[in-house]
């Protein structure tokens, strides 16, 4: 069977890149099951309530993360929302583990997705932002869309 090669996108947290201001990025790893990945190549996943966790011994979880059971499993299919352990660096743990210590700061997955066949996570530190930097990023995005808007119309007529 030929190797797998390239990027392709599973599941990607919107609402993160909304409600949190991103400071800075990491590629993890994941360990998983069998049938997890199974049901992760059927593109089923979600990380819209999922949150990132590093305990005492210094391991790194991802949990709440909805990977639903793979529909042809059998009994030994896999718990939908069971914590997952994200495979890092220790010195990027170290790292992770300062900056959240700063007030306001925590660990938001943004995406999943598939790199050369392998499962990984694309976690972020981030701030959460302030109601009032939400309608701001809302006002821009709506801004911007208006003005591609203009421009294709504009480019369109001649």
């Amino acid at each position: 069977m030929a190797k797998e090669t390239g990027t392709s996108m599973i599941a990607q947290n919107r609402r993160a890149r909304h409600d949190y201001q991103i400071e800075d990025r990491y590629e993890a790893g994941i360990a998983l099951t069998g049938t997890e990945v199974k049901s992760l190549r059927e593109g089923r996943a979600s990380l819209a309530e999922s949150f990132v966790s590093i305990d005492p011994r210094h391991e790194v979880w991802l949990e709440n993360a909805n990977i639903p059971e793979y529909l042809n499993g059998t009994w030994n299919n896999h718990a939908p929302k069971r914590k997952r352990k994200l495979l890092l660096h220790a010195k990027q743990i170290i790292r992770l583990e300062r900056q959240i210590q700063a007030k306001g700061y925590t660990i938001v997955p943004l995406s999943l997705y598939f790199k050369d066949g392998r499962v990984k996570v694309e976690i972020a530190v981030a701030r959460g932002k302030r109601e009032y930097d939400k309608r701001q990023s809302l006002r821009e995005e709506q801004d911007r869309r208006e003005a591609q808007r203009a421009m294709r119309y504009r480019n369109h007529r001649g």
